[in-house]
């Protein structure tokens, strides 16, 4: 019996006859040759229909079929050196199993805005697949990544009754009869978690109610944020810099088909898996910046422009190391000797990427953080669960956070992060 596989197992069944399931995506034709582009899902290759060689029938299938028709191809792999992929199949029968009209993404140029409003369709095309499978191995890579390091997975609620990251960016909701939030951000969560198991890492949708058309910025994106008990700042940006290169390094092995799809050099991401990563504190960045010719000040907040002129002048991600206290979130430790600075970090990534990870050393003392969480001006009764964390048995411990699609664009060198997810989320987006 003809053996099923899928078209990224070819390589393990030359000169054999196998079946496969698969879409077309193009095609041409002359008179006694049909050149096939064919997609399953794990990968694209080429199908040839020789006239000579199967029914009339069969190759007037082949000469008729629409894009994106579906079927069962029965044929004879051999050898490709001339595509990515290195394989083709030799069809010697076609079964139509579902039929296709008027495909609205045709082969050429679509404006952004129509193939968003076709997302569902994009999906499938060439360059899509492999953003969306370099996403996948960045997910099983994270969980090795952490397993391996003595981390357990916990999953924050995405329904909250607090802001830890500022009120302004809050999708509020009605519970019942009291108001709550979408999460922000699991991290308050996580720490509770590294206090009951050491180390811990979330990994989920969080969402910003910012009103942002950036080519940084989503609605609704993932984050993976993991917690350290027994934990200062300088052991966690290691486990930082140390995930960020196994990640990079992740892809490089197991993802050469899909970075050749998208034109990715792999030489380029080589230099990413070499730590550790430079540092620079804030007060360097803002003398960078001024000598650079910007307009910034001590105090000010890094922009999109600001974090992208810093990480170019890098050839690996960099730290920027204990920013001002006024322009981070209330839960962090200040630096000592400074009354002005916390510790914490922002990783940019380079090729002028920006920001991808911020982390800071948290506070442990209760009546400092609550006198924090006080001066932001926000409500202490939400707060009281995590302010037990500093009553019972407070220990020293830091985390960071992850923008996972913002990696992803990284990695995959991408001009926005709305390819990186597949439904993207934006200010003027909640469609398809």
């Amino acid at each position: 019996m003809t053996q099923e596989i899928r078209i990224k197992d070819a390589k393990d069944h030359v000169n054999e006859e196998v079946r496969i399931g698969a879409w077309l995506t193009d095609k041409r034709s002359s008179g006694k040759i049909a050149f096939l582009q064919l997609r399953d899902g794990s990968a694209f290759f080429q199908g040839v229909v020789l006239k000579n060689k199967v029914s009339e029938e069969v190759f007037q299938t082949a000469k008729e079929m629409r894009q994106e028709t579906s079927m069962w191809l029965t044929g004879e792999i051999h050898e490709d050196s001339r595509s990515h992929f290195g394989y083709e199949i030799e069809v010697h029968d076609i079964e139509v199993v579902g039929e296709s009209e008027d495909y609205p993404i045709t082969p050429k140029e679509h404006g952004i805005e129509f193939l968003l409003d076709h997302r569902h369709l994009w999906l499938r095309s060439k360059r899509q697949f492999a953003i969306q499978q370099i996403r996948n191995e960045m997910v099983r890579a994270t969980y090795e990544f952490f397993n391996k390091e003595g981390f357990i997975k916990m999953d924050p609620p995405i329904l909250t009754g607090s802001a830890p990251e500022g009120t302004t960016e809050l999708f509020e909701t009605d519970y019942f009869d009291q108001k709550a939030y979408l999460s922000q951000s699991g991290q308050l969560y996580a720490e509770a978690g590294a206090m009951a198991y050491g180390k811990v890492f979330t990994f989920g949708p969080v969402f910003r109610a910012e009103k942002s058309k950036t080519r940084r910025h989503l609605t609704e994106f993932w984050m993976i944020e993991p917690e350290m008990a027994f934990t200062h700042q300088a052991e966690s940006l290691k486990v930082q810099e140390n995930y960020i290169a196994f990640l990079v390094q992740s892809v490089l092995d197991n993802c050469a088909y899909e970075l050749k799809l998208i034109d990715r050099d792999p030489e380029i991401l080589k230099r990413y898996t070499k730590t550790p990563y430079p540092q620079i504190r804030y007060d360097k960045a803002i003398e960078m910046l001024q000598e650079g010719g910007f307009d910034t000040k001590w105090g000010d907040d890094l922009g999109s422009p600001e974090e992208t002129y810093l990480s170019e002048q890098f050839e690996q991600p960099v730290f920027v190391l204990n920013y001002p206290k006024a322009i981070k979130p209330f839960y962090m430790l200040p630096e000592e000797g400074r009354d002005d600075t916390y510790v914490c970090a922002d990783l940019l990534a380079p090729e002028g990427y920006g920001e991808i990870i911020g982390g800071s050393e948290r506070e442990t003392d209760y009546d400092k953080l609550k006198a924090a969480i006080e001066a932001k001006g926000l409500d202490l009764s939400e707060y009281e669960w995590y302010l037990d964390l500093r009553k019972y048995g407070s220990v020293p411990h830091s985390g960071f956070g992850l923008g996972f699609e913002r990696a992803i664009t990284w990695i995959c060198h991408l001009d926005h992060l709305r390819e990186s997810i597949p439904f993207p989320r934006m200010i003027n987006r909640l469609k398809p």
